[in-house]
This record gives structure tokens, sequence and C-alpha cells, in this order.
């Protein structure tokens, strides 16, 4: 329904919807208010007017009320309302109007673009060259004196001055100085203008100012005696009262305004906000600035002064009609001399008149009011004419001399008033808003005919309405204004003989005038704006000018010159000043267009009164402003009591009709307010238009577009030049355009926002990441700090109670030995006493045989041990010569390639039967094919023996593989297991050392047989394992690969057999150390004196002088390491035996494709052809395998042709020696030798891709380069396996100088440091992962340059010249594949120790899908972790550790395949890890926990995929994890589910099933329980499936690890030594 609005007491108007549709005829409308409540509006039955429509919400807070749907008084004050209130929009249009809403008050200004005070300044500027007006009006604190300021400021700004004499700047200057002589504070304005202006700007043809001149209107003079309630007087008298201390102002005996008659009585004298002495300063500025120099500055002063103390004159009633001065009265005294006057006669014309008949002239006393109302009169007159002077010469000021191109004026006039009372100056005011508003009618409607005309278009007049009538009624012959003259002529003429006279002229004669129906002193006129009462009370005396001659004269007579000038002049000007007693002056233009002057004129003019002048005032201000192009500012009053944004509908509705607003709107609205040239409207809309349209006819091209834009076509009219358009089509093609503008604007803005926001993302995160690289690092180290510091605590308190039990223990022992000493020495003695006689020859004889039988113990202990360790030592040296000259021998490679020929013979031969297998089946199958019957049977019999062999093979080589995998898991176990032997060792050294130094000697003891003791059973615990390891083998290998004729696993059984032995006989040297111990232990046993316990350490001593013990633990090392390389070799033959068997298998499956593609294409052939081809194929096979066989040929003779080779080289050395054993030559001659061939001449700089360094430099070298080489700084700046190349560039040199105690010393000492480094910071990812990949490159390095031709045809032929030439450090690649085992081991334990805290958080209970858990079931509840903030872990956590260890081990260098292994490992230790949990928690296992999973699964995968790390086999360790997440997931009902679940869970065990099915929780609405039948159904299915009984995965399980050859492609000779490693005592060779 409709919106409408209804009359309001309170709002004015209210707004309302139809609840009913209205009906012809309907008397009463149903509506509903905005605040809700319903009520029946009454139509007027008389008129029958609906209530005005409301405009829809699109068009409220237009900017131009024209272009309203409905132009009513509701829908303007409405729109106003908004813009002011909500938008906070102080300018409205209303066609040639609009409305400005400013501080507290509503201004109207005209144009057509965004509405502004400035705007119209702008258009102002840049017409036709018509002079131009802007007429201000307003209520009292509208806003009329601001608006006209910013005018006058923007002309100043814009325009500039034609000379140098600053004239705009002498424009503004006039501002102050009249608001100082003609502003004051009221109660609705602090500011407010008492006086009317209208202010010409010239301006040259260049529209620079050139000069300005000043007009004006009825100054309020009665404010000079009189304020009412809170107002101030002139804002000159406040400043003067401010500034009397300046010492200028001395003689004007000035006070406080308070003292003051006249400027005390509003009660007021301050303003908040202004300083009075300040704007005295900017007065006074302006003054000079305008030319008015000191002393006329003083002498305006001066009189301003005197009239303050004018004022204080006081006057002493003599009788009812006279009055009296007293003498001396000082305020009259200072009166007389600022003014110059004699103090007697201004006395006593104060206090009489003068009376002048025909005949005589009589002067008469009045009376006391007479005389105060005659002194307020010329008060007002001298501040009149003052007023009057200032404007005078303002003007001379601001007159130019250049002649006046043009001229803008200002009129800044009152706006139509009415009150509660209104008298004669409410009169004068609507008077001339009844001028002003003809002529802006007659403005809008001439201009408006005579554009339509000129252009040619169809045209109504408009019916507007016209005041002319109240016009004539005011000033025509017989009117208000005559007959008011005219009564004041008479003698006796009155108010009331006056009211009757218009009463008789025009009561019944003018519909305008009408009397009130109360009062017979009183007139009522119908303005154009409203009805208007008017008061004949005080017409007359305010329309006549009565001002005493006398005191005129007194005045002029003033030694005062200025005070002389001011009256002097009365006569002189154009239109003098009459006042009245209401207050109010009129002033006339002065030095603007003057007329001649007549004889006589100035009397007359003298005697004309007050409504006469300002007739003929109008008169020639509406010449002006017809003579000029107006344009109008309506300044409208939102509230009375001056608060910003604040609307009172009452007085803004009462405004709006007062100023015409709603007529100007409806006038401009009918016609056609907006209009465009073609060319402004081709390019103001060529947006609009494709480029199709736009044709070579500006005129044509806009009536096309406007046809297709605006349907409607009386909506615009095409002229001659210009296209009309009416109210709202130009908004709403600024519409379309702006729409349009605005699609491409949001798109540049959406472009250039994006880049911004990318470049301001791309900064946060390079800002956070820099922040949290510093907080991560801070933390770290405050956790190091904290750790060590928790360290030394604990070492502190170790110490410290240490000492205090040792303490404690030292004093209960001494007390014990006190009490034992005394106690036994007591028994001792009696004992002695009684048997000292029976016993003294025994106890003599048991000392002496004792002590000889320990001489003779000690002695033959000596001699034994001396003689064993000779024996020992020589031995040992045969035995080291001898394997020396073995190693050396041609005899020892014979043997091994003996064994190499019989293996390489066994698989020829095997091979050898499966070829001749189907071999002897093809002849058999070409014998046959000569029956066509039996041809199909045959290839059928030959296809299957095929695929039989080929799922053999398969399956042989998968055992194979399982078999391998097993052995290398059980060898790296065993690699683990003595590097924790060799660790207890180190520390069980440590402790003997420390128990040695601290002397306890028993407790030395003691350790060494418990050391013993340890040692015996880590062998037997040794041989066990090998005893199973054989037992394992024998019992899983299949029939055909340990059968005694398999030569994969015959080698494997004759080392661990030969093993067993050498357990047997270390077994039989234990036994032996322990009864050596035994014996020892019984000798050695703790003495009653401290002589014995002494001599028994000592035999200890002696017992391990040689070192027995410590060669013991030696041997069973040596063991440990002989079955380390047993197992190595072993591993070595099985993979080369694997990859033989897999060449086979790939021969077999390729002849198997060429027998079936022989066999089909045979199928195809006839009889004849298919023996034919039969033969072929025969022959082409045999031809393949002879080459093959001649390859083989060829590859053993450059065996042998290195062999020999090898062995020349040997038998050299091996003489070489010899030779130098018979010499006998020094050892340090020995070292220095090999040292010469560095003296061999070579080019410069041609480097061979060695390090040079003395024998003494290892300690450091190591020291520098392993043991104190931060990982980190290495692995940022430096390549990656820096360390590595360097110790094998140092070992290259020591292999060039063929110095093999080098070599080995280097070596051990490389191996020693890097696992004192890794025992030091074992718990540092980034350390161990660093010497993994050096270990790992070092030992890559001693493949790739050992001179081998299966790792050298990786090499370049640089390369291949840098090999090791003298030495073969085949067992150091072992020692050295061992420790990276090691290492590789340790990395394992420090990856699970960090990520084990995060598994199950982010795994398990962190959502990674918000929203999918639901609600949890009652009775369950999150269990609590037992690691600390374990919650605070997610998914995101795991990737960030995963990509961390990523990064770090690729910035370190490891092998690519390494790092397979270990994402392998880590991604295995998260699904063991994740699966236990999952399978011990019941309140994980639901549906959307499963659904939780599978997403933090998928996320692991796509984290593989980004990291190329698919093939690694990381994703198969994850199947059981993703299983058991399908299992949580599929339905669990029908034995088809089962069937699905038992063909689905492959990787899971029966136990887990079942234990996650009985563990199945639901958690939402949709999911059930597992029943018991189900379960005992998948129990029932999958009781044939052979696995494993035990629930939980073994999360501790470690991969074997291999070590794949990676050779570089780096030259050694272009390596450059930092200097940041310290290693300026190597150079390169």
């Amino acid at each position: 329904y409709a919106r409408v609005w209804i009359p309001d007491p309170e709002e004015v108007w209210k707004s309302a919807e139809l609840l009913k549709d209205y009906k012809q005829g309907d008397k009463v409308i149903q509506l509903r208010l905005e605040e809700g409540k319903e009520l029946e509006y009454c139509l007027d039955p008389k008129t029958k007017e609906l209530p005005p429509l409301r405009n829809p919400d699109i068009l409220v807070g237009e900017n131009d009320l024209t272009a309203l749907s409905y132009l009513h008084e509701p829908a303007v004050l409405h729109n106003l309302k908004v813009r002011f209130i909500d938008s906070k929009l102080i300018y409205t249009y209303c066609g040639n109007h609009s409305p400005l809403l400013h501080h507290h008050g509503i201004f109207y200004i005209m144009g057509n673009v965004d509405a502004h005070i400035l705007v119209i300044n702008m258009f102002l500027c840049f017409r036709d060259e018509r002079n131009q007006s802007i007429i201000v009006s307003g209520e009292s604190g509208a806003g009329k004196t601001v608006s006209a300021k910013y005018a006058m400021r923007y002309f100043a700004t814009v325009s500039g001055s034609a000379s140098e004499a600053n004239v705009e700047e002498k424009v503004l200057a006039s501002n102050p100085i009249m608001e100082s002589i003609g502003n004051a504070k009221t109660t609705r304005n602090d500011n407010s203008s008492r006086f009317g202006k209208y202010i010409e700007i010239g301006f040259d043809k260049r529209y620079r100012i050139i000069g300005a001149n000043m007009r004006t209107y009825l100054l309020e003079k009665s404010r000079v005696v009189f304020q009412a309630e809170e107002e101030r007087n002139y804002h000159i008298f406040y400043q003067l009262c401010a500034s009397a201390a300046l010492p200028e102002f001395k003689t004007l005996r000035l006070g406080n305004a308070n003292y003051f008659h006249y400027t005390k009585q509003g009660g007021s004298p301050v303003i908040d906000g202004i300083d009075d002495a300040k704007e005295m300063v900017h007065t006074r500025q302006a003054c000079s600035l305008l030319g008015i120099n000191d002393s006329h500055q003083m002498g305006i002063f001066r009189i301003l002064a005197g009239i303050l103390h004018l004022g204080n004159v006081g006057f002493t009633s003599r009788d009812a009609d006279s009055c009296t001065i007293p003498h001396k009265h000082e305020p009259l005294t200072i009166f007389c001399d600022l003014m110059g006057v004699e103090y007697q006669e201004m006395s006593h014309w104060l206090c009489h008149r003068k009376l002048a008949t025909a005949s005589e002239t009589y002067i008469k006393p009045i009376s006391k009011l007479q005389a105060i109302n005659a002194r307020d009169a010329l008060a007002k007159h001298i501040y009149a004419k003052l007023f009057n002077w200032i404007v005078d010469h303002v003007n001379k000021a601001l007159h130019s001399t250049v002649k006046q191109h043009s001229f803008i004026g200002v009129l800044d006039i009152y706006g139509f008033e009415t009150f509660e009372i209104n008298s004669f100056e409410q009169f004068c005011i609507n008077y001339a808003n009844e001028k002003l508003q003809q002529q802006f009618n007659m403005h809008v409607f001439k201009l408006e005919q005579e554009e339509y005309m000129k252009e040619q278009i169809p045209w109504t007049l408009i019916d507007f309405y016209d005041n002319q009538p109240c016009i004539n009624l005011i000033e025509a012959k017989l009117g208000i204004l005559d007959l008011l003259d005219e009564e004041c002529k008479m003698p006796k003429g009155s108010d009331d003989s006056w009211a009757q006279k218009l009463y008789n002229t025009h009561l019944k004669k003018c519909a305008l005038f009408e009397k009130p129906r109360m009062s017979n002193k009183a007139f009522i006129i119908q303005h154009f704006a409203d009805k208007v009462e008017y008061q004949c009370e005080g017409f007359l005396e305010k329309n006549k000018d009565t001002v005493y001659e006398e005191q005129i004269k007194v005045l002029k007579s003033s030694k005062f010159k200025m005070l002389s000038e001011l009256f002097q002049d009365e006569e002189k000007a154009l239109s003098p000043t009459s006042a009245t007693p209401s207050g109010r002056t009129l002033l006339s233009r002065t030095a603007v267009k003057p007329a001649k002057a007549r004889p006589g004129q100035a009397s007359k003019e003298h005697k004309k009164t007050v409504g006469h002048q300002f007739r003929n005032s109008l008169h020639l201000l509406m010449e002006t402003l017809n003579a000029t192009t107006p344009h109008y500012v309506r300044c409208i009053k939102p509230n009375d009591f001056k608060f910003p944004f604040t609307f009172d509908e009452k007085r803004a509705v009462q405004q709006l009709r007062a100023c015409g607003v709603l007529e100007t709107i409806r006038i401009s609205a009918a016609g056609f307010p907006s209009r465009w040239t073609y060319q402004e409207f081709f390019s103001r809309y060529r947006v609009l238009m494709k480029q199709k349209d736009v044709l070579s006819d500006r005129k044509q091209t806009c009536k096309n577009l406007l046809e297709k834009l605006i349907l409607d076509k009386d909506k615009y009219q095409f002229g001659k030049t210009k296209i009309f358009f009416r109210a709202g089509q130009v908004a709403y093609l600024e519409k379309i355009r702006a729409d349009k503008l605005r699609v491409a604007c949001i798109r540049i803005q959406k472009t250039i926002r994006g880049w911004l926001m990318r470049k301001k993302y791309l900064r946060m995160r390079k800002a956070a990441i820099t922040i949290q690289r510093y907080v991560r690092g801070y933390q770290a180290r405050c956790y190091a700090k904290f750790l060590r510091r928790t360290r030394a605590a604990i070492l502190i308190q170790k110490f410290q109670r240490m000492y205090v039990v040792r303490k404690r223990y030292h004093l209960m022992r001494a007390a014990t030995i006190v009490l034992q000493s005394l106690l036994r020495g007591y028994i001792a003695r009696n004992k002695y006493q009684r048997m000292l006689r029976e016993h003294k020859a025994i106890i003599i004889q048991k000392h002496v045989r004792g002590w000889l039988a320990r001489v003779r113990y000690r002695r033959s202990l000596k001699a034994i041990v001396y003689l064993q360790c000779c024996y020992r030592r020589m031995m040992a040296k045969r035995e080291l010569k001898k394997l020396k000259i073995e190693a050396r021998s041609v005899e020892r490679y014979k043997k091994l390639n003996i064994g190499m020929e019989n293996k390489i013979m066994q698989l020829q031969r095997k091979v050898d039967e499966q070829v001749n297998a189907p071999r002897v089946n093809g002849q058999k199958s070409l014998i046959i094919l000569g029956s066509q019957d039996a041809s199909c049977s045959h290839f059928g019999i030959i296809y299957l023996v095929t695929e039989t062999m080929e799922k053999k093979l398969v399956e042989e080589t998968k055992q194979l593989e399982l078999d391998l995998n097993d052995e290398r898991l059980r060898y790296q176990n065993l690699l683990n297991e003595f590097s924790r032997l060799e660790e207890r060792y180190e520390d069980l050294k440590d402790e003997v050392n420390l128990m040695v130094v601290s002397g306890l000697k028993d407790s030395k003891i003691m350790c060494c047989l418990w050391t013993r003791q340890e040692l015996e059973s880590e062998n037997k615990k040794l041989k066990n394992e090998l005893n199973e390891l054989q037992k394992a083998l024998l019992e899983k290998s299949s029939p055909e690969v340990t059968a005694p004729g398999a030569p994969a696993y015959r080698v494997l059984l004759d080392q661990l057999t030969s093993v067993s032995e050498e357990l047997d006989v270390r077994k039989e040297e234990v036994l032996i150390l322990r009864s050596q111990l035994v014996s020892q232990k019984e000798a050695i046993q703790p003495k009653v004196s401290n002589s014995l316990q002494i001599q028994s350490l000592q035999d200890y001593h002696m017992l391990n002088e040689d070192g027995e013990l410590w060669l013991v633990y030696e041997g069973l090392k040596q063991t440990n390491r002989l079955l380390e390389s047993q197992l190595q070799s072993q591993k070595k033959s099985h993979d080369n035996e694997l990859e033989a068997l897999r060449g086979e298998m790939q021969s077999l499956k390729e002849e198997n494709n060429r027998q079936q593609q022989l066999l089909a294409q045979n199928l195809q052939l006839p009889p004849e052809a298919r023996i034919e081809a039969s033969l072929q194929h025969e022959i082409t096979r045999l031809t393949n395998e002879n080459l093959d066989l001649m390859e083989q040929l060829e590859k053993q003779d450059k065996t042998v042709r290195k062999l020999k080779k090898q062995l020349k080289v040997f038998a050299k050395k091996i003489g070489e020696l010899e030779v130098g054993q018979m010499e006998n030559i020094s050892p340090g001659q020995i070292i220095d030798e090999p040292i010469r061939p560095v003296n061999i001449p070579r080019k410069e700089k041609d480097f061979q891709g060695m390090l040079e360094y003395k024998k003494d430099d290892e300690p450091k070298l190591v020291k520098n380069l392993i043991l104190d080489l931060k990982p980190r700084g290495v692995a940022v700046n430096l390549i990656p396996g820096l360390p590595a190349y360097i110790l094998f560039m140092c070992v290259r040199h020591a292999d060039y100088l063929n110095d093999d105690q080098k070599v080995r010393s280097l070596l051990t000492s490389t191996i020693n440091g890097i696992k004192k480094v890794l025992k030091k910071r074992g718990d540092d990812f980034e350390t161990v992962s660093f010497w993994l990949s050096n270990t790992c490159r070092f030992l890559h390095c001693l493949k790739q340059y050992s001179g081998e031709e299966g790792f050298m045809k990786h090499n370049t032929p640089r390369q291949n010249e840098h090999c090791l030439t003298n030495f073969d450090l085949a067992e150091y690649r072992q020692v050295l594949s061992d420790l990276a085992i090691q290492i590789y081991q340790q990395l394992v334990r420090v990856l699970e120790n960090i990520l084990q805290p995060m598994i199950v958080s982010g795994m398990l209970e962190h959502e990674t899908i918000q929203g999918v858990s639901g609600v949890k079931p009652p009775g369950l509840r999150k269990r609590t972790s037992s690691i600390a903030d374990e919650g605070t872990y997610t998914l995101d956590s795991i990737i960030r550790q995963l990509n961390t260890f990523h990064s770090v081990m690729c910035q370190h260098g490891m092998d690519p395949e390494l790092i397979k292994q270990v994402v392998k490992q880590t991604f295995y230790i998260t699904g063991a890890v994740t699966l236990n949990n999952l399978l011990l928690r019941k309140d994980m296992c639901s549906w959307s926990k499963g659904m939780q999973i599978r997403y933090n699964v998928s996320q692991l995968e796509e984290w593989l995929r980004d990291k190329n790390l698919m093939n690694s086999g990381a994703k198969e360790t994850l199947e059981p994890l993703i299983q058991a997440a399908q299992l949580l997931q599929v339905k669990k009902k029908t034995d088809e589910d089962a069937e699905a679940i038992c063909s689905m869970c492959n990787a899971l065990t029966t136990a887990q099933i079942v234990k996650v099915l009985n563990l199945y929780t639901p958690v939402n609405e949709f999911e059930e329980r597992v029943s018991i039948s189900f379960i005992r159904t998948i129990q029932m299915r999958l009781r044939d499936r052979k696995d494993s009984p035990q629930l939980l995965m073994d999360a501790k399980h470690i991969f074997p690890v291999t070590f794949p050859f990676n050779p570089s492609s780096l030259a050694l000779e272009t390596i450059q030594i930092p200097a940041s490693l310290g290693l300026a005592f190597i150079s390169r060779v």
C-alpha cells in the first residue's frame, strides 16, 4: 500500500501507511503510523483533499528537490531533515535555490551540480559577461553573514588582484571591521548582523578584482542604548573595554564593561570562546590595511568611548516637567572632554529643548524621562554618523581608478519575519522581502520564457503567484506608506486615526488587507509567505526622525575635528541618514552612481520620513538587481538553541513558508529545469554510446541515444542548440553513467587492492617468518641454557650427596674400626696370656712358611707371565707378517677367483638347465607340428610350462628378497648390540680410571672381575644369537635355496660354522682367564695388617702389568669385527646372487615372450613354413648365446690382466719391504721416505685433488673438522659433504705417499672422532643427520676412487686419475658402512623421540575437519596424555616437523635413497603409534574419527607427493592405519559387508580387526553399534588366515638400511678450503 503524510501538532507532518485501498466517496482512511499505531484519518468534507503522498525511499535525500516525484511541503521538509540529520549534508538544491544547512543554519543556493556555497561562485566567475548578484536572506542566526563571507573569500582567493595593492586582502579585511561595528550577540546568534549590506566586487576583463563598494541598510541603532536579557551591544564597545589597559587608551578613561550602562544591560558581557582583546587587535589590523591611519583610529575609539560615558550621565528631577544634571558630573565631564564641547551647553540642552513658532522661539525644560530619551537619541545619532563615516572610508579604500568591466554583488539582507507583536520594523522588512520575491519570480519566469522561445520548443505559460497586489497595497498611491506619511504631517496625527484611515481606504476594497476581530489598533496583510498582523502603536513615531537640533549644533561646534566632520557632511550626502525612535537607520548607498545635486535638495531630503527613504532605497536596489543576473541563497535556521545538527520541524516549516521555496520548486519543476547543449551532452554521455552509435552529426547522435535511454518523449525536448529535460531526467542519465563508470572503477579498485593486499601479505609473511626465526632461536637458546643448568645442578647434587655419604661412611667406619680394635685387642691379649707358651712356636712357623710360599709364588707368577708375553708377542708378529704376505700374494686372489668361478659355473649350469627345458619341449613340439591335429595341444603345453617356470622364478625371487632383508636386519641388530657393548666398555674404562685415581683399590679389583663376567655373558649372548640365526636360516629357507648345491647359503653356513669355532676358542680363553682371576682373588684376600693389603695390591698390578685384561677385551672386539665382516661378505654375495637371478628372470621373460610370439606366428603359417621358421629362430638364439659367452670371456680376460698387474705391484712392494727390513732402516726414515715423490716438478697450480698435512697435525685436523664443527654453518654456507671430501683428499695424499701408518691412523681417528661427536650430541637431529650424510659421502668416495671397475665406470677420465694406487681400503669401507648403520639407527631414535609427543594429538585427537566429530556419547571422556602439552599439537605440527627433517637432510646433501628410507621409517613409526593408540582408546573408534584419520593420512600422502617421495615405500607403511580408518567408515551389518571387510583389511591382523569392531562406538544418530553376530561372522571368515596373534604393532621396529652407491660429479681439484674451518695447516697438492 501507499504511504502518505498527515498533519501532526508536534512534528508538523507524520508518515503513515495505508491499510486499505481508498475508494471514491470514502470519508475515512485507515492508516498505520511508523511506530505501529493504527488510526482513522477523516477527510475534509468540504475540500475532500487526500493527504499528500510520500516519495519512494530511493528518492529520499535527493540533492535537488525538483527531482522528487511529489513536491509538496512535507516532502521538502522530510528531504531536508534526512540530508541534515542522517547524511550531515548542509546543502540542497531547489531548482534555482538550494537549502544549505551550515553549523546551526540552513542555506539555499543555486546551481545544478553538488550543492555547496562555493558552487554558485564558480558559476558566477565563468558565465557570460553580465553583472552577477548573490542574494542571501534568512532569519537572524541562520547563517547569512557566514555565507556572504565565504562567497567574498572565494572571490578573493580565486580571482586575485589586478595590481600590487592586494585589493583582495582589503576586501576580506572589510569583514572584521563591519562585524565589530555592526554585529552583536543576540539570543539567537553570537555574531548576529544588525544591518543589511550589499557589496559590489568589481572585476576587470580578466576577471581579477580591482575594487569593491558597500551599501548598508537598516542599522539597528536601538541596540546602542538598550539590550535585552542575554544579549550584548555591538562588539566594538566590549573590545574597547577589554583593551582599556593599553597605554594609548589611557586617555579614554575606560573601565570594565559592567561599569557602563550601555554595555551591562544584557547581563552577558562575555561570549564563550571569544577573546575581545584579540578581536580588537584584528580590528585595528584591518583598519590599517584599509588605509585608516592611527589618528583616525584613535578618533573613532574616542567617539565610541564618549558614547559609553554619555550613557552613564544621570538626571535629577526638580519637578514633574523639569530636571537637572549634577554640577561637575563626572561622566558628562569626560564626554565633553572627549567630544571637545562645552560642558555648560551640553548639560543645558540635555535638559531643555527649543520650540519655534511663526513669530518667536521658546526654550522649554523637559522631564527626566524625556531627557533620558533625548540622551539616548543623541547617542544613537552619533553612532549612526560614525557608522556612515567608517563605511565611507572603507569604500574609499576599496575604490579603484581602473575602469570596471563587471561586478558581482553580494546582498546580505534579512528574511521574512513574523512575531507575536509586529511593528514598523517587521513591516519594512516584509515590504523589502515582497519586492525581492517579486523580482525573483519575474527573473525566474522571464529566464524560462526567453530560453524556451529562443530554442523554439513548445511551451505553455506557467501560472504562478504574483505578489504585485500586495506591493501596490504598501507603496501605491493612497497605500499604507502614503497614508502613514500623510498622518505624520498632520499636527495632531496619531496611530489610532491612521488605523481608521486604513480601514476606511482598504478594508473592503483590497482582499489582501484585513482587520482583526478583537482590535481596532491593528491590521492584517496577506503577504506571499503568510498573513502578518501589525500593531499600529508606534508607527508614527518610528516613521518620523525626531532629533533635537540644539544638541546637534553643539556637536557641530566641537573642537574635535573628526566629530565636526561627521555632522558637516550630513548635507552633502546623497541619501542622508534619518533616525527613528525604533532604533533602525536606513543607509543608502554611497559613492555608487551618484545623482546630480539640485539646489534645495538637502533640506527636502532631510524632511523625508523613514518609510519614504526606505521605499526609495528599495527601488534603487531593485534597479541594481534587475541590471544583473541574480542568484539566491535562502538561509533557514533549524533550531533556536544554537545546537548543531538538531532539526526543529516547526521552525523549519515556518521559514520554508516565509521564503517561498515551495513556489520556486513548483515553477522550476513545471518546465524543463535541466538543459544541455548537444556538444556538452555528447561529451558527458559518450560513455553510454557504442562506437557504431557515434555519427558525424552530434545532434542526431544525441537524439538516437535519448530515444534508447528515455522512452517517454514528454520528458525531454530538442531545441535548436540545446536539449531540455524535465525534472529528474538528468539525474536518471547521471545514474546510468555513474553505474557504468562505477563498474569500471570497481574493476580497477579490485585489481589495485588485490595487488596491495598481496604486497601487504608478503611483507607480513616475511616479517612473521623473521619473528618466528628469532623467537624460536631465543626459545632454543633458553631451553639449552635450562638443560645446561639442570645438568650442572644434578652434577652438583650428585657430588654433594656423595661427599655427605662418604663422610658419614668414613666416620662410621673409623668408629667401627676403633671398636673392633679395642674388642679384638682385649680378646687377643687374654688369649695371648693363656696360649703364649703353647702357640709361640706355631705362630713363628706360620709366618715363616707363609712368607716363603709367597716369595716362591711371586717369582713363579712373574716368570710365567713374562714368558707368556714374550711368546704371544712373537706369535703375534709372525701371524701379522704371515697375513701381510698372504694379503699381497697372488694365491689369495686365485682362491677368491676359484670360488667365484665355481659360483659362476653353478649359475651358468642352472641357467642352462632352465633354458634347455623349454628348448627340449620346443624340439618336441617341432616334431609334433607335422600333424596338424596335435599342434594346438603342443603349444598349450609349452605355454603352461613357461607360465609355471615364471611363477616359480617369481616365488624364488620374493623368497630371496625376504631372506636378504631378514639377514640384513639381524646383521644390523648385531651391529647395534656391538655398538652398545663398545659404549659400555668405554664407560667401564672411565670408571676404572676414576677408581685408580681415587685410590679405591678393593673396588677396582671387584670392577675388573665384574667386567670379566660382563664380557663372558656378552660372548654367550652373541653365540646364542648366531645359533638362532643359523637355525632360522635352516628352517625358513626353501628346499631349493637351502639345498647342498645352492651357492647362496652354503657359503653363509660355512662362515657361521667358522664363527662358532672362533667363539669356542674365545670361550676357552675366557675360562682360562676366569681360573687365573679366581686364583688371584684367593691370593689377594684382604689381610689383617696394612702391609698385607699393600702387598696384595702389588700382586694385582703385577698380574695385569702387561694389560692381559685389555688384551682379552681386544680379542673379543676382534671376534665381533670378524663376525661383522663375515656377515657383510655374506650380504654382498647374496646381493650379487639376487641381481644375477633377477637378470636371469628378465632374460627368461624375454625368451618366453619371444617363444609366444613365435608360436603365434607359426600357427598362422603352413606346416612347411612353420618348420623353417622354427629352425631360423633356433639359429638366432644360439648365435645370441655365443655372443654372450664371448662377452663373458672378454670380461674374464680383463680381470686376469688386472690381477696380473696388481700381482706385479704387490711383488715389488714385498721386495722393497724385505730390503728395508734387512737394512734396519729407522722408523723416522721409513715415515719420511714416501714424501719424496711430492718434490717431483709439476706445472704451477695444477692441483691433484689431494691435501697435505703433517703427522703431528692429525689431532688438530680431527678437532677442527669433526669435534668442533657446527653443522648449521656448514649446511648453510658450504657445499654439502665438504668434511668428507677433505678427509678423503687427506687419505689420497697418504695413499700417494704410500704411508700405511698415516692412512690407518687418519681413518681410525676419523671414525673415533665421529663416534665422540655422536656420543656427545647424539640427541641433536642436525648433528646426527650431518654426520650420517658425511659418513655416507666418505664411504662413496672410498668406493668411487677405489680403482674397481664396477665403481670407475661412473667417473670422468679426470676422476679416474685420482683413484687410490697403493692401498685397498675395503676393510675400512666395511667399518664405515657399520658406522653409517649405527648413525642411521641413532637418527631414527632421535626422530622417534621428537615425533612421539605429536603423533597421538595430531593424528587422533585434533579435529582437522571442524564439525565432523559431533557430540561425544555419554560416558566417554578425553583421556589425559602423559606427555605435557600434547593437546597443543596438530597435524600441521607434524607436517611442519616433517618439512624440517626433510629440509635439514636436503641441506646436508644426504643421498636421495637414504632420505627415502628415513621417511619410510618415520611414516612407519607414525602409523604404528597411531594404530596402537586407536586400538587402546574406545573414544577414538567412531565413523567421524575414521574420516578424520583418513583425511590426516591423505594430508601425509599429499606431503609425500609434494616432496616426490611416493616411491619411497612410506605410503605402504600407513596401509594398516588406512584400513583401520576404512573399517570404521564401512557398513557393518550384512554378510556382504563382512566379506568386503575381510578382503579389504589384508594388512590388519584378525585380532586388530576384532578389536576395532568391539571398540566401535556410535557418536551421531545415524551410527549403530556392531552386533556380536557380525563380529563372530568376521572371526569365522578369518580363522584360516595365518597371521600374528599380536594386537599391537612393534613401534620400535627399524627397517634394514642400505647405502646404494652414489658417485659424486664434483672434481676434487676444484674444492676450496674455507678459512672458517681453521685448516690453515693443510695445503692443496
